[in-house]
């Protein structure tokens, strides 16, 4: 792989998604079709309300996962410190970017054993793309990355829409699920599967726990459009060809709901188009056990450390307030709250 230019496509991908709206979904999330039926007389203290969650054998104060975000090496490295400290301060999980150019290429962008340093009580996660498995040394490449951040984790993400579109991309997916299930039955930490935010189906949900992941992240449509992404990148064709999927995808909403019925033990994580801590509450309570965001967390992390903390300072007083306002004393209690549904 070319460093340089695989720097550049991460450097665009972060200058294009901090633009906004051109590569936003067209297909809403989905909830703001679901309400609560708030609760006047909740007979709860507030500040005791518990957001305190397990997963994958690490215990998070809050149910958010700083999902995958990336760019080209220098700026990677610092994105990635601020993610690490912000995590490591509020007690959450932390998912990384691909590390496909770190470990074709030796140059770390950040994800070295500098990221566990910062943050050595987190969930931190590491990250591959499922294409990547196909080749001789995949599982291979799967444990260097795992090795290279101390991850507890491995999320090997499905992105066979952004790489049809991209330029170079990887187009041959014929053997992906069987790579998955080898790598779930000879890696020595959890595997998780997540799509980059165009949904996984109910079924698509079940065939991979079939296969033995430990957790999925549904990853709907109505946060950024990656096929919008890699279309901004190109010009003529390609951005036309792009242009048809503005609207591709499985609402987030309802991928949690058809994954949490297709998987009914497996662990969930809900992202794609969560703007707040409301639509985190609500993602919880369809299905999801971690609410996971990351375009919505580029600006702050582009910024400081300090900023990512009050982003999600901010997002856990949402959350914790709509526990309250539900009269949900933790989240158990909060996935048995009572719905209502709008048009």
């Amino acid at each position: 792989m070319d460093e340089s230019g695989a720097g550049r496509r991460k450097d665009d991908h972060i200058d294009i998604v901090l633009a906004g709206g051109r590569v936003a979904s067209r297909v809403d999330a989905g909830f703001d079709r679901v309400r609560f039926i708030h609760c006047a007389l909740p007979e709860l203290d507030l500040d005791a309300i518990d957001l305190t969650t397990g997963f994958l054998g690490r215990t998070l104060r809050a149910p958010f996962l700083i999902s995958a975000m990336t760019g080209g090496p220098a700026r990677a490295e610092a994105i990635n410190a601020h993610l690490a400290e912000a995590a490591q301060a509020l007690g959450i999980a932390l998912g990384v970017g691909s590390q496909r150019i770190a470990i074709e290429t030796g140059s770390a962008g950040g994800l070295g054993a500098d990221l566990r340093r910062r943050a050595p009580d987190i969930a931190l996660f590491a990250n591959l793309g499922a294409a990547q498995l196909l080749a001789a040394d995949g599982v291979d490449a799967a444990r260097r990355a795992v090795e290279m951040i101390g991850a507890d984790a491995l999320v090997i993400h499905l992105n066979p829409l952004q790489e049809a579109i991209q330029p170079g991309g990887d187009r041959d997916w014929r053997g992906v699920l069987d790579r998955i299930a080898g790598l779930c039955a000879g890696l020595s930490v959890p595997v998780v599967v997540k799509e980059v935010g165009f949904g996984l189906s109910g079924a698509l949900a079940r065939r991979l726990a079939d296969c033995g992941v430990a957790a999925l992240d549904v990853a709907g449509a109505g946060g950024t459009n990656w096929a919008l992404v890699e279309g901004e990148r190109g010009s003529g064709r390609s951005r036309a060809v792009a242009a048809a999927f503005a609207d591709w995808g499985i609402p987030t909403a309802e991928a949690v709901v058809e994954a949490r019925a297709a998987c009914p033990n497996l662990p969930l994580i809900a992202s794609g188009g969560v703007r707040h801590g409301v639509d985190a509450a609500k993602a919880i309570r369809l299905g999801a056990d971690l609410v996971g965001q990351a375009a919505g967390t580029l600006k702050a992390a582009v910024t400081s450390t300090e900023a990512v903390v009050e982003h999600f300072a901010q997002m856990t007083d949402q959350l914790r307030i709509a526990c309250f306002a539900t009269g949900a004393a933790d989240l158990a209690a909060l996935r048995r709250v009572p719905l209502a549904t709008t048009d």
